[in-house]
């Protein structure tokens, strides 16, 4: 059985379990966090519906073309200029707000749990409305060099970016933006929420200590392992991007890529489950 087979079957089976599952979950977050009228009325909550909606979109277009490419051979963005720009887009775009989505519900947890009464009147719905859809524009604004520098190489027959300076950047901004800094984030003000927590005796019951406990670390916990070994690799086949490799080696990291690739689309399908 070759590595090759292997990869197309493991995107095959897991990306089918990853694609219902992340389905039906944001489906349920959609539907409980627009429906219920007090979770309307909570910053962080309004955070997580948001990230819902952009995680549906996310899987749908990412997840089921993944599936199609590494599972099937078929690859649209090979064959098609437009789709290889827009798929490119939306990848950036929609990743961008999910994890802004993620570590700004973590940092509203924060507000709300501190001790300092200025810190706790920054936790409005409001300025959630405001902070979402500036934050929106801006990673719009961001994605349009894709859609200027994307385009599938005469070459490698590859949709990539064509502009050397562009493609430096898309490493600094899968390593900083995609991975370490809402690792960072999440982690610090997870940290902090909890130690909120852990001094304001008279607001948290010893039940809602516990629960929230659980909650960050199994967020934490979850973001670690889907992002942070996916991150590393990436780092790896950057500075190793000039390194001869023969044809097992190929396909052995080519292997671990869809591995790990697939594990990170967990973040996307049940983290926000847990906020």
């Amino acid at each position: 059985m070759s590595l090759l087979y292997i990869g197309q079957q493991f995107t095959i089976y897991s990306g089918y379990i990853l694609l219902l599952a992340g389905f039906v979950g944001n489906s349920m977050n959609i539907l409980i966090f627009s429906s219920v009228r007090i979770y309307r009325t909570i910053p962080s909550t309004f955070y997580i519906l948001v990230g819902s909606i952009d995680n549906m979109f996310y899987i749908i277009i990412n997840l089921s073309t993944r599936i199609l490419s590494e599972g099937y051979g078929i690859d649209p963005t090979k064959s098609s200029t437009i789709w290889c720009k827009t798929r490119n887009y939306f990848i950036g775009v929609l990743s961008l707000i999910s994890f802004s989505c993620s570590c700004l519900a973590t940092i509203d947890q924060f507000f709300v749990t501190s001790q300092n009464a200025y810190l706790r009147r920054c936790s409005k719905l409001q300025f959630a409305h405001r902070i979402v859809f500036i934050m929106i524009i801006i990673w719009c604004l961001h994605g349009i060099p894709t859609i200027l520098y994307f385009n599938i190489s005469p070459i490698t027959n590859i949709c990539e970016p064509t502009n050397q300076i562009y493609r430096s950047y898309t490493v600094i901004y899968i390593l900083g933006l995609l991975f370490a800094i809402p690792i960072i984030i999440m982690v610090v003000f997870g940290w902090m929420t909890y130690l909120n927590i852990r001094h304001t005796i008279g607001v948290a019951s010893q039940r809602a200590d516990r629960q929230l406990t659980r909650m960050i670390l199994m967020q934490v916990i979850l973001v670690v392992i889907s992002i942070f070994p996916y991150g590393i690799l990436i780092f790896y086949q950057t500075i190793t991007i000039n390194t001869v490799k023969d044809q097992n080696r190929q396909l052995e990291e080519n292997l671990v890529l869809i591995f790990l690739s697939m594990i990170s689309y967990l973040i996307y399908v049940v983290c926000l489950l847990l906020c």
